[in-house]
């Protein structure tokens, strides 16, 4: 079973985030936490060295590449690191009354929560590679499997994240370097709270953290939860179209936006 002792988190300061903060954290562990919240992510750090960890926190926006890569990469000559978790997402869906959805909100959802999650992976890449070692955590989503109606670019951008994943495990496999997709369903957070309609089999973030973490430090390629609503997507997706579409409408949900 794997151990990290310097560790790189972005989208720390809530949901999943801040519950793998908190189930990372231990004394020996070094932790570099980034978000756009400084706020929260003082408390996350302060909850961290609770626990005995070392822990820096830095605002960032990971669609700014230069400052991401500036940032982890002298995280990296000072401790260097061994986990590196490419987290930070938004979310969004349909507009009011099923609409189309908001104009700029697609091109956001693409640029954060896949490019985003590229440029981060690209900090360290090399530098992993060379040393053959370091493992790469990727948080995709069970929306990446089946496509969510209500969310369509968001979907999008988990799929294209999955796909990433999965080749660069692929690609990965045999220079040393880990690599594990993490595909969650419902997880009880701000940005769960936004999603109104059902949310079957949902997990408390601790949960969803414990979960990912045992599944990296066992060094597993695909960690998907909860089983139940993957056993049911899969299931669905062996279906004719039509039926599965029909099947996926029962859970219609709206979206409501961030600032509301």
């Amino acid at each position: 079973m794997k151990e990290f002792h310097s560790i790189v988190i972005t989208g720390a300061s809530g949901g999943i985030g801040r519950a793998l903060v908190y189930e990372l954290a231990r004394p020996g562990t070094s932790l570099l936490l980034l978000g756009r919240n400084i706020s929260k992510l003082k408390e996350v750090s302060e909850e961290a060295r609770s626990k005995g960890a070392m822990a820096e926190f830095a605002f960032c926006d990971v669609t700014d590449g230069g400052q991401l890569s500036k940032l982890v990469r002298e995280f990296d000559a000072r401790r260097n690191v061994d986990l590196l978790v490419a987290n930070a997402g938004v979310s969004s869906g349909l507009g009011q009354g099923q609409s189309p959805e908001p104009e700029g909100h697609a091109q956001r959802l693409i640029e954060v929560n896949l490019i985003g999650a590229i440029n981060t992976v690209e900090t360290l890449l090399p530098e992993f590679i060379t040393r053959k070692a370091g493992h790469i955590a990727i948080i995709s989503s069970l929306a990446g499997v089946r496509p969510h109606a209500d969310m369509p670019s968001y979907s999008a951008s988990k799929s294209g994240l999955r796909a990433y994943g999965i080749a660069l495990r692929g690609w990965l496999r045999g220079k040393g370097v880990g690599v594990s997709v993490i595909m969650p369903g419902f997880v009880t957070s701000p940005m769960s709270a936004r999603h109104h309609g059902p949310k079957p089999f949902e997990v408390s973030a601790e949960n969803a953290a414990k979960i990912i973490v045992r599944g990296i430090r066992n060094n597993r390629s695909m960690i998907s939860f909860p089983w139940q609503l993957l056993l049911l997507i899969r299931l669905g997706n062996l279906l004719p179209a039509p039926v599965s579409d029909w099947f996926e409408r029962r859970f219609a949900a709206e979206i409501r936006p961030e600032n509301e």
